[in-house]
């Protein structure tokens, strides 16, 4: 059974705000304030992504360039490459490279996971062979959320036909409240039954899935599939 999963390329930005490596420290500045964004990427002359310059890396020449007034217990703390930062001049001198992007086929969960992990709000996407082909950022990815529940009732039930888990729909009840799926019923097996929450966990708009499901008594899962 394949659910249908959220890609970026369903929720990305495909115009993107980018700069090249030689774009000055006044230019940058001036351009995250105009298009209200809180970094872009950087591109060669074939619009291949080769870093990333952030809010925070121009907010460093403003701190740091002058160390007098930090207090000695921040400056020994501070990385020496935040200093040479607040020394730049251009994109090259401030980007943080090489960037993490990722593929439009990618899935949603994938980008959500990276930005979590790395604590930023947005990550250029790129094609094959590095350029650049859009954007995606933290509001994008939540955007999967906003799917009704009747929607996503009716998509989850044609995703477990389809998966031949219910010749007899009858044997299956299906509920959505603020996203969250509820199964009920009785599976053929306790294979069946974990497939399908595992299934529906990963569908677009789905925030969580209650396992209500009454598993064979000689068949009951070792652990709980349910996320909630």
């Amino acid at each position: 059974m394949s659910a249908t999963v959220a890609e970026v390329k369903d929720v990305m930005t495909h115009e993107v705000v980018a700069v090249r490596r030689d774009a000055s420290f006044k230019e940058m500045a001036a351009r995250l304030r105009q298009y209200r964004v809180s970094a872009f990427p950087v591109i060669d002359e074939n619009r291949r992504v080769i870093g990333v310059v952030s809010e925070a890396d121009l907010l460093a020449k403003e701190a740091l360039a002058d160390e007098h007034g930090i207090p000695a217990a921040v400056t020994g703390i501070l990385h020496h490459k935040e200093y040479q930062k607040s020394e730049g001049l251009t994109a090259g001198d401030l980007m943080t490279h090489p960037a993490v992007t990722v593929r439009p086929d990618d899935s949603v969960e994938h980008a959500a996971r990276l930005m979590y992990t790395l604590q930023v709000k947005r990550l250029p996407v790129v094609s094959d062979d590095g350029t650049l082909v859009g954007i995606v950022s933290r509001s994008d990815v939540l955007s999967v959320y906003d799917k009704p529940d009747g929607q996503i009732r009716d998509e989850v039930t044609s995703e477990l036909i389809r998966g031949a888990f219910l010749p007899d729909p009858g044997i299956l009840s299906v509920s959505v409240k603020d996203g969250i799926v509820t199964l009920a019923g009785k599976p053929e097996t306790t294979e069946d039954g974990q497939d399908m929450v595992a299934a529906v966990r990963h569908m677009e708009g789905v925030v969580a899935v209650r396992d209500r499901l009454s598993y064979p008594a000689d068949e009951q899962p070792h652990s709980a599939p349910a996320s909630q």
